[in-house]
């Protein structure tokens, strides 16, 4: 299974010296498919060694510009944290972060999310899985790529372990619903974690320019939490 990425441009000058002087302690180097941006199969790792130590281990996936997975990781020193992205220049920036944060319990990957998940990690590893503000691809003819569907879902409980969370959120109504119309028809994976219609906002979730985007445009902000089974 393969997501839609789009890669990104040129690198600032910060960037630049983040993927040369940081890079070597954050950046994960998968060994590669097909793409850039693929995990082959058959590589599976030992995140215990990536930190160094035993600990919860936290993936977020499409972590943008890092701001959200780089305040969690200085707030929760005690875990360990993932960010899977394929825009290197939000990773660029991420390290930057991390560095200023002063933040080590944090790793990133230039990856398709499906592939790390399925072929990197090793089954039930995952604590938790964020997945906030994924691109809506909102128009109907584009649909269909988007990141939360059925064959994903079964990818996200392969990771996670029993207990385990998926956390999302979204500012397109339509995506909410579908998102939750996925998961509710999973019940044999995955349970409602929340009452009510929607998830309350994750209180550790960090307000982006990207979500005040949207609720600058009016849009209402939905949260969803789902446990695995």
């Amino acid at each position: 299974m393969l997501s839609f990425v789009r890669r990104g441009g040129r690198l600032t000058t910060a960037q630049e010296r983040a993927m040369r002087e940081l890079a070597p302690e954050y950046l994960l180097t998968p060994e590669r498919g097909d793409g850039v941006t693929s995990v082959a199969a058959g590589v599976e790792a030992d995140p215990h060694e990536w930190f160094g130590r035993e600990a919860e281990l936290v993936v977020e996936i499409g972590s943008g510009q890092g701001h959200q997975v780089t305040a969690a990781a200085a707030a929760h020193p005690e875990r360990d944290f993932l960010a899977v992205e394929v825009y290197i220049g939000g990773l660029a920036r991420t390290m930057v972060l991390a560095e200023k944060l002063d933040v080590h319990n944090l790793r990133l990957i230039e990856a398709n999310a499906p592939e790390v998940l399925e072929h990197l990690l090793p089954g039930e590893s995952v604590s938790e899985i964020w997945i906030f503000f994924p691109d809506p691809w909102h128009k109907a003819k584009h649909n269909k790529r988007r990141l939360i569907n059925n064959d994903f879902v079964a990818i996200l409980a392969r990771a996670l372990k029993p207990g385990g969370v998926v956390r999302m959120a979204t500012d397109w109504e339509d995506y909410a619903e579908q998102m939750r119309d996925v998961f509710d028809g999973s019940d044999r994976l995955f349970k409602r974690d929340f009452a009510g219609d929607w998830a309350p906002r994750f209180e550790e979730r960090v307000l982006t320019a990207f979500e005040q985007k949207g609720i600058d445009k009016g849009r209402i902000i939905r949260d969803l939490a789902y446990k695995k089974l």
